[in-house]
């Protein structure tokens, strides 16, 4: 059967494939729409399985928080090269997956495939379809969220680096963004001591004993140096005890003490590419 340009347009506009992809779609499927369209994601899934040994490293990472600023998702969603990461179409995509994610409450990044995504289809077949439409394996590749008082985001310009900071209390917007930029800069592995996880513990304790080994140090002195060395690690790696970037005078709990007593940061999320 014959089919016109208005059909095309039309298949062109709910699925964003290209146009002569469409027109073979609708041609292959006597017009039939929903046909059609199935027979595009098949072709998205056919390119992700030929792509599945791919490395995807590439991407955006974003940062959202809800409107009462009780709640935030941070999402990478990633891609094999940067040509498509720094592509405002991608970046725009990416966006729109982290909203739906923000707005369902999702709590899973398999939970984000199955949301509806602008009602006719799930996000998990829009992702076909863009793998279908740009030709490289796509993926939602870290999604993590969390809920607080107040929760404050950070995207580092380039979208390669961001952060969600929660808070025991509602807190100033600039100092929520000072909190979360820190994070982004001095890249913390947990927000306390008592977030340093006992395997983490032991593999620093671990690293210092073999240095002060190497340093020719007695035996009966190796695990009390080493302590030493886990008290300047937590100083330098935990986010609440790290020196204040903007005030070198303090950390970051006794910076947040002095904008309001009893103040502190509950939790974070910190997301890279490298």
């Amino acid at each position: 059967m014959a089919i016109t340009a208005q059909e095309v347009n039309k298949l062109r506009q709910q699925t964003g494939a290209g146009m002569m992809d469409c027109k073979k779609a609708l041609e292959e499927n006597n017009g039939d729409f929903e046909q059609a369209i199935d027979y595009l994601r098949k072709k998205g899934a056919k390119v992700a399985a030929n792509r599945g040994d791919r490395d995807s490293k590439e991407g955006v990472v974003l940062a959202k928080t809800s409107a009462d600023n009780k709640t935030g998702i941070l999402i990478w969603v990633n891609c094999e090269t940067d040509f498509v990461a720094i592509n405002a179409d991608f970046i725009a995509f990416a966006d729109s997956i982290a909203t739906i994610a923000l707005e369902k409450n999702a709590k899973t990044k398999e939970e984000i495939l199955t949301l509806p995504y602008n009602g006719d289809i799930t996000v998990g077949d829009k992702f076909m379809e863009q793998v279908g439409k740009i030709g490289e394996k796509i993926e939602i590749g870290y999604f993590e969220t969390i809920s607080a008082e107040k929760v404050s985001a950070y995207i580092h310009p380039g979208n390669r680096v961001s952060v969600i900071v929660g808070f025991n209390k509602e807190v100033a917007d600039e100092v929520g963004r000072n909190v979360a930029m820190q994070a982004a800069a001095m890249a913390p592995v947990a927000l306390d001591k008592e977030g340093v996880t006992p395997e983490m513990l032991e593999r620093e304790l671990e690293i210092a004993r073999e240095q002060i080994r190497a340093e020719g140090k007695a035996e009966d002195m190796v695990e009390k140096i080493a302590q030493g060395k886990i008290a300047k690690f937590y100083k330098e790696s935990t986010l609440l005890n790290q020196e204040y970037i903007k005030d070198n005078k303090l950390n970051v709990a006794q910076y947040l003490q002095s904008v309001d007593k009893g103040l502190t940061a509950t939790a974070f999320k910190r997301y890279a590419l490298s």
